[in-house]
């Protein structure tokens, strides 16, 4: 998007003269929300009322197909937002973390450095030091080379909001009241619910991506302590498609997408050679594990992953993430060790899911799970739903218990069956990787047109109900078995009950 004033009717959040170098840093920003942004945005009704769809028909909404175009069902629609709810977000990128620069992260088009392995454990091209937050930059930028976009939205089958939530929100998340965290978001819907596209079908034909964590976005009260912002409570929300590196299993409009990798590929042949030498590399440990304990969870069984880890000797390799090692901020020494293993541990950490689940993928690591929230009720889209072709699933709460031994457990799984497992972990390496959006793939999907492709079926699902005049409310007592309905099309008890009971706010604090 051109970095020129926006034509929208919501002017620039920010002062004209402003020091833009320390605008985000210090007192300014802070300041300036408090005198003239946050009291705008108090006038804004924290619970509006949402149009209600009515049950009845709506022949209106069918979309005319077209058999001889390509892209008939399947153009999209992209709502040119007011700069200040994306690219003006990236200009000010010192401010979208505490501890780090996160301004490399965003250079080349969110892939970030190009990344240079002496020891060849990455090839020649494509590898970059990506950031695992930065998946809506990447996201939109691979959409503004979708073959089937359209200026008119009459004719979309959907519509794309390319908000950047989560650098949004990440800027106040640790130290900011709640108005501050809310503001965007809600600007963001007052500016949505005017557009006509919005009440074609009241947003349900609409989607967004928001980079972080689902808990992030659904703070339940107006307390300044408790976590995150109120985008994905808000009734208008409810009625778009989600998009998350981790969604909630008890929300049926809230779906998750890969953490981006550092593996953008440019070409077939990139993704072909990667995945020809993950399944010729010899692996000589049987499992390993990256990553620290979490001794403030009281629920957490990394210290026993990591004990079992110590006690299997040269059966495991154990590569300690603490704040004072720097050896995995290097993506060289993850994927040396992923790609020496035949198993890789992924336990829950501080939510269900790790980019490590995508990075040991990647080097052809058969992943091993250990709460089914960490995977196999999330990324429905882009894995099998029979966990068992990729992943081995041992239930924490047995390792917590002492009941588990994991070193036996994974000795004994017979040769023939590892060799199944890993080439299905090999086959799954081009649909969670996101191509470098400078380029194209020729005849793989990657990630982003896996996403899009469920997105648009959903949304097709939606419109059909819609036409058929279909009561499309769903009752919070159905959203509680919402994880059991989509993966195995049942409401009823299951095993894996006492996995999902649920925490009405999260507090990682």
């Amino acid at each position: 998007m051109e970095e020129t004033e926006h034509r929208g009717e919501i002017p620039k959040l920010y002062p004209a003269n402003a020091t833009i170098d320390n605008f985000f840093i210090g007192g300014e920003w802070d300041k300036y929300l408090q005198q003239v942004v946050l009291p705008k945005t108090e006038s804004v009704d924290p619970n509006p009322k949402i149009d209600q769809v009515v049950v009845e028909k709506h022949p209106e909404l069918e979309i005319p197909l077209d058999p001889g175009d390509s892209c008939s069902g399947k153009y999209i629609y992209v709502h040119d937002l007011p700069t200040h709810f994306n690219s003006d977000i990236l200009k000010h990128c010192r401010s979208l973390s505490k501890w780090m620069d996160m301004c490399p992260f965003i250079s080349n088009m969110g892939l970030g450095p190009q990344l240079q392995s002496s020891d060849k454990v990455v090839s020649n091209e494509g590898w970059y030091e990506t950031n695992q937050f930065v998946v809506e930059v990447l996201f939109h930028n691979r959409m503004k080379q979708y073959k089937c976009l359209t200026n008119d939205s009459s004719k979309a089958a959907a519509v794309f909001v390319p908000y950047y939530g989560g650098l949004d929100v990440v800027r106040y998340l640790w130290d900011s009241k709640r108005m501050m965290r809310d503001h965007y978001s809600m600007a963001l819907i007052q500016w949505i619910r005017e557009k006509p596209e919005w009440k074609r079908m009241w947003g349900r034909d609409h989607f967004m991506v928001a980079g972080r964590i689902s808990w992030d976005f659904r703070r339940l009260t107006e307390k300044d302590d408790h976590w995150g912002n109120k985008l994905m409570v808000l009734p208008e929300s409810k009625n778009m498609t989600m998009l998350t590196i981790e969604s909630s299993p008890w929300n049926e409009n809230d779906f998750a997408i890969p953490y981006p990798t550092d593996f953008h590929p440019s070409s077939d042949a990139q993704v072909f050679e990667w995945q020809h030498r993950m399944r010729k590399i010899r692996r000589r440990t049987l499992f390993s594990f990256a990553g620290a304990p979490r001794p403030n969870l009281k629920n957490s069984i990394r210290s026993e992953i990591i004990q079992q880890c110590k006690s299997a000797r040269r059966k495991c390799q154990l590569l300690g993430c603490h704040p004072s090692s720097k050896k995995c901020d290097d993506p060289s020494n993850l994927l040396k060790m992923f790609q020496s293993s035949i198993f890789c541990l992924q336990p829950p950490g501080d939510s269900y899911t790790r980019r490590s689940t995508f990075d040991s993928i990647l080097a052809g690591c058969i992943p091993v799970f250990f709460h089914p929230g960490s995977a196999y009720v999330q990324y429905l889209w882009h894995f099998p739903k029979d966990f068992t072709k990729y992943s081995v699933f041992i239930p924490g709460d047995e390792v917590k218990e002492g009941k588990a031994n994991i070193t036996r457990i994974l000795s004994r799984i017979s040769r023939r069956r590892v060799v199944a497992m890993r080439e299905q972990v090999v086959r799954l390496i081009p649909g969670i990787v996101y191509a470098d959006p400078r380029s194209s793939l020729e005849t793989l999907e990657d990630a982003f047109d896996i996403t899009v492709d469920g997105v648009l079926e959903r949304i097709d699902g939606i419109r059909k109900e819609m036409i058929q005049g279909k009561n499309l409310t769903v009752s919070e007592e159905e959203e509680e078995s919402n994880w059991k309905k989509t993966m195995f099309g049942t409401i009823g008890p299951h095993p894996w009950d006492h996995f999902f009971i649920r925490e009405r706010e999260w507090n990682p604090q």
